[in-house]
């Protein structure tokens, strides 16, 4: 008689040899596709353990992330900048312990000037309102130093513009669209709204894709919409329009926009009726006078030669006819989807071109007239200090406040796989992002981060962050020592 474990036995040993025999035949079937395949030279050299390569690559960056690169090494945001976000997000003491693990010495390190004897208060006091567009005839107070630069529902997700305008709503910071138009979701949460109008003018377009008046004064009917912002180019690809890959296109986004779902979303590289800075004014003023708010321009510097001509040009036709600010982007800024060669080797970085702008405008006697938005990767509190020092009125930042939402820099910004739910219209995805938890943590980067600034200001003797100077900061010279910021580009007036 046959023990019933000796049928258990059997039948695992059966088990074996089929499993066995199925690797076999797919290791077979995949040799053979690998011979015969005529696009990957070591798939076809080397089959079967050739496909090792592609696995190990795309693994690499997830190890390298988690396990192999210094706090202080990745790009385009290292682990301490990360990790200094995810604690203010979610309203943890920022406090370290032993000492910085900041190299000091790198070229180009901003250092602030301590007091000798700085005031008594714990910190600086907050940076007092600003008006911005005084001529407008609706001009905007801003409340805030630091608020949310441009990220088009399309690029990031329903559930993310959601949580965003309900959290910098909370924390009284300005919220701007990006050129994908204002949707439901943005006016949702109540935050203040700063429309773009990108090349495309989604939301504000007629049907041949030119700048509508009626448009304009609907959306500049909505209370929360303070300003508008004509894009020129950002950051990460200057002289290129907008990139939305069609998968990202859903029906909601296809109504906002303008487009059929699936379409490719392209925008022109630079507005159609604009090709000097004489027809640049005559559209500001234009949207100014249709809408009744501020209007701004938003642009990457390559030159400073054409930002004189602007100055200039203004200057000639009269003050009144200037913009209401300037958002400068850095050549380092970011994208969901761009050329590498735009976003690795075109435009100033915001470290330049910033006291490059600040000093132009001072020479052309505007700096009461126009604010100066400064954005590219500046993300925790040294970062807008240094900004505010040398010149920014206003700081914004995008991927920041993509932290505080729970991003993880998976970049996978652009494909529709975004394990966060940021960047993604996956609905499976996206039940990751919980908008009522979210968005506190919004507000809490943005208050910790402000809150912080106002601690450097009070460290080296000011009442308030935007009385920073130049003169407050050292920068870190390639031979290891420091240089006074006010000493390498002079110093603005008062």
């Amino acid at each position: 008689m046959i023990h019933w474990t000796e049928v258990v036995v059997q039948f695992l040993i059966g088990l074996f040899i089929m499993g066995v025999g199925v690797l076999v035949l797919l290791l077979f079937v995949l040799f053979i596709i690998d011979r015969s395949q005529t696009v990957d030279a070591i798939r076809r050299n080397y089959p079967v353990i050739g496909r090792a390569r592609k696995l190990f690559t795309n693994l690499g960056e997830f190890f390298r992330q988690y396990f192999f690169a210094m706090d202080r090494e990745e790009l385009p945001f290292n682990r301490a900048q990360r990790d200094w976000i995810e604690r203010a997000a979610h309203g943890k003491g920022n406090t370290i312990a032993f000492g910085s693990t900041r190299n000091t010495s790198v070229p180009g390190t901003a250092l602030f000037v301590n007091a000798a004897f700085p005031p008594l208060e714990e910190t600086a006091s907050s940076a007092p309102d600003m008006i911005i567009g005084p001529g407008a005839r609706t001009p905007y107070t801003a409340r805030s130093i630091f608020n949310l630069s441009g990220m088009s529902y399309g690029a990031i997700s329903r559930p993310a513009v959601l949580a965003l305008s309900k959290g910098c709503a909370k924390a009284g910071v300005w919220m701007n669209t990006g050129e994908g138009g204002v949707s439901p979701y943005h006016l949702q949460g109540g935050a203040d709204i700063v429309f773009q109008i990108g090349t495309a003018k989604y939301g504000v377009r007629d049907e041949h894709g030119n700048l509508n008046d009626a448009k304009l004064r609907e959306v500049a009917a909505h209370p929360t919409v303070r300003m508008f912002e004509i894009k020129l180019a950002q950051g990460a690809k200057p002289g290129k329009g907008g990139i939305l890959p069609g998968a990202k296109v859903t029906e909601d986004i296809a109504k906002v926009r303008g487009l059929k779902v699936g379409q490719d979303s392209i925008s022109p590289n630079r507005h159609i009726e604009v090709s000097n800075w004489d027809e640049l004014l005559d559209m500001v003023a234009h949207v100014r006078e249709v809408t009744g708010k501020p209007v701004g321009i938003k642009t990457v510097v390559g030159a400073g030669a054409p930002l004189e001509d602007l100055f200039a040009t203004i200057n000639s036709r009269g003050t009144g006819s200037a913009p209401d600010f300037i958002t400068l982007d850095g050549g380092e800024g970011g994208t969901g989807a761009a050329p590498m060669p735009l976003m690795d080797l075109v435009g100033l970085s915001i470290r330049e071109a910033l006291p490059m702008v600040a000093d132009l405008r001072a020479r052309a006697g505007l700096q009461d007239r126009i604010r100066i938005v400064a954005s590219g990767k500046l993300v925790n509190p040294g970062d807008v200090a240094w900004a505010l020092a040398a010149g920014a009125d206003f700081v914004t930042s995008a991927r920041g406040f993509m932290f505080s939402l729970g991003c993880i820099q998976a970049l996978k910004c652009n494909k529709n796989t975004c394990p966060t739910g940021i960047t993604t219209h996956d609905p499976r995805l996206q039940k990751g992002l919980v908008v009522q938890e979210k968005y506190q943590s919004v507000a809490h980067y943005v208050e910790n981060l402000v809150h912080e600034v106002e601690i450097i200001a009070h460290s080296v003797g000011v009442a308030e962050p935007r009385q920073l100077k130049r003169h407050h900061v050292r920068i870190t010279q390639p031979n290891g020592l420091s240089r006074p910021m006010d000493k390498l580009y002079g110093d603005l007036p008062m």
